[in-house]
């Protein structure tokens, strides 16, 4: 299986932009893309005008429709164990490994994007970071720019790698055309102590167009590789 698996440092550190970049961008060189989002939350939340839900930006990316890139949706923001729980479901760690290798089977990259981050659970005994060791996938982190993102970011790497999950990059997002001193030496510091390339992302709005540009902008065939 040839993709990437995107996780963030945390909720809202951008990991559905980054991987519906990388998507964007992979499908508009051609290539036959899938996407798959294990779980969403929050759909009870009002819309964002100007954002649409995850599953939504990641099947618009790929020219896929938005049932077929999650395998389960939930009301409440909440983490994925809970919602589950709310909704008197559960979610089965095979059943999500099952689903996301049926969405690569007819294409050439699968970009999965996690929930939270990679300790996030999805029922008592299984979490995001199974998933990714299941699927084998290389991993990008999405991280933020700013204060707190050193410490965020070599965490997430330490518990990727102890489980023998290959970090490809750090991207953080989003990335100012004019960096602040502290950002550079954020970036900089990342990059040394966590031992993996660090890449920045520029603003990108939700059109695919803007995504995709943005998403050129990283080195995806290098990442890509298997």
């Amino acid at each position: 299986m040839r993709g990437c698996f995107v996780t963030g440092t945390d909720t809202g550190a951008g990991k559905t932009v980054v991987a519906a970049a990388i998507a964007a961008a992979l499908h508009a060189s051609g290539q036959r893309v899938a996407a798959y989002k294990p779980v969403v939350t929050g759909t009870d939340d009002a819309p964002d005008a100007a954002w649409p839900r995850d599953h939504e930006l990641l099947a618009a990316a790929t020219g896929t429709r938005a049932q077929d890139v999650t395998s389960a949706t939930f009301g409440p923001a909440v983490s994925p164990h809970l919602a589950a729980q709310l909704a008197g479901s559960e979610l089965r760690l095979d059943r999500l490994i099952d689903a996301a290798r049926r969405a690569a089977d007819d294409a050439d990259v699968l970009v999965v994007e996690g929930v939270g981050g990679l300790l996030v659970p999805f029922n008592a005994e299984h979490d995001v970071r199974d998933l990714a060791v299941a699927l084998g996938l290389p991993l990008v982190i999405a991280a933020r720019p700013g204060l707190g993102t050193i410490n965020h970011s070599l965490l997430t790497i330490e518990a990727a790698r102890a489980v023998g999950l290959e970090v490809r990059a750090i991207v953080l997002t989003p990335w100012s055309a004019q960096p602040s001193v502290m950002e550079r030496s954020n970036r900089e510091t990342i990059a040394r102590l966590g031992r993996v390339e660090v890449a920045g992302l520029p603003p990108t709005g939700a059109a695919v167009q803007d995504l995709a540009r943005a998403g050129v902008t990283l080195p995806l065939v290098r990442w890509l590789a298997s």
